[in-house]
């Protein structure tokens, strides 16, 4: 049985995919898209979205009357460190 994201996990796999730039959808990623890749519920989600651009992580930009999120500059910054310490950690066989 596969274990469960944690909240950190989630967070680094919205930033992510909200990230992608040249292949991800243009101007963003709509709410919709985030779902799919990362298979969070459009209740949890949009509660993580409010939450990450209050936090200045995400950009919430409206792109032709659609809302779209891009990762910020602050959140691709923390995207890094994120991955960096979620390497060093499974390192020594610890999960975060």
């Amino acid at each position: 049985m596969a274990a469960y994201r944690t909240r950190i996990e989630i967070i680094g796999d919205i930033l992510a995919t909200a990230g992608q730039g040249a292949q991800g959808p243009p101007g963003g990623a709509t709410v919709t898209h985030l779902i799919r890749e990362t298979n969070v519920s459009h209740g949890r989600i949009s509660r993580m979205l409010r939450a990450l651009v209050s936090r200045g992580l995400l950009e919430q930009v409206d792109s032709n009357g659609a809302c779209r999120y891009r990762t910020s500059r602050s959140g691709r910054e923390f995207l890094r460190a994120y991955e960096s310490f979620s390497r060093f950690s499974d390192s020594y066989g610890l999960a975060i």
